[in-house]
């Protein structure tokens, strides 16, 4: 009898089992996800006879990007992080920075038709170390001015609106009456750079309400390991629509091979909060890079 019991017992654990695998989990699809590093070094050495007149110089710089999207029925939640440091020595200058940023964007969608969402949406910017104006004095020397720092300013941009998105690697989003938050952590900021962002002397924050902000965001492959990746902002302050702000962000990258890659960079920015001219940053460098 206790046989037979264990017989039964024994065609049932096995009958169980093969049943639990045939129907295992389906992998969960609902998330995509890209993760990517880099460090690039350049370096160029030049005699002090050179006649070209060139500066010996060392240029260091690392960025970490990394982008989670879910999607399931007409649910969709992106989130998107960037982070890019880079440092610059020329013979006689000291060292400077050549990029500093830290973002980093979540916007939930829920989809209405096939091409268009409804979006709400957090954004925030800022860097990582302070930054300096350098000018030379009349007896030769360079002198420094600090103009930033961590949070000094930071950026936090609340929206919701509307989003078109003709196709996975291409969208853009319209957010009436969006909120930015503009922030100066350093109280002393305003007497080496009296414009001080936009912020009231004595306080740390400015909130702004825009007519319209608009962002479009560009991310894909134009040909074969060479990728194309920009975001440009505007934001239309309500209070003074003749000093709308834009910022465009661009990076174009070229595999050379599984680990290593050229990539050129471009940063313009129009805000009279910094500067009432165009500002623009440019960076070329040949590096590694690994995706997961």
């Amino acid at each position: 009898m206790k046989k037979r019991i264990f017989t039964l017992l024994w065609i049932l654990i096995c009958t169980i089992s093969g049943v639990a695998a045939q129907t295992e989990m389906p992998k969960d699809t609902s998330w995509k996800k890209k993760t990517e590093f880099g460090a690039n070094l350049n370096q160029g050495s030049f005699s002090s006879n050179w006649t070209g007149g060139a500066v010996s110089s060392v240029a260091f710089g690392v960025f970490l990007n990394s982008v989670a999207e879910y999607k399931k029925d007409k649910n969709s939640w992106r989130n998107d992080f960037q982070a890019q440091y880079g440092i610059v020595r020329n013979q006689g200058q000291g060292s400077r920075k050549s990029v500093d940023r830290l973002f980093f964007d979540t916007k939930y969608g829920r989809q209405i038709t096939d091409k268009w969402s409804f979006i709400g949406n957090v954004n925030f910017l800022s860097q990582f170390t302070q930054g300096f104006e350098f000018n030379e004095t009349t007896a030769g020397r360079l002198e420094r001015t600090k103009i930033s720092g961590f949070f000094s300013p930071a950026f936090i941009t609340e929206s919701i609106g509307m989003e078109y998105k003709p196709a996975p690697y291409f969208f853009v989003s319209f957010s009436p009456g969006a909120v930015r938050q503009t922030i100066v952590a350093d109280l002393d900021l305003y007497k080496t750079f009296p414009k001080n962002y936009g912020v009231p002397i004595g306080k740390r924050l400015r909130n702004e309400v825009a007519l319209l902000q608009l962002v479009a965001n560009f991310d894909k492959e134009i040909a074969k390991n060479v990728n194309l990746k920009f975001r440009y902002l505007m934001f239309a302050n309500y209070k003074d629509l003749g000093a709308i702000d834009h910022r465009l962000d661009a990076m174009l990258t070229a595999k050379i091979n599984k680990y290593w890659n050229v990539n050129l960079g471009a940063i313009m920015i129009y805000d009279q909060d910094q500067s009432l001219d165009i500002q623009f940053a440019q960076s070329l460098a040949i590096g590694f890079l690994y995706t997961f």
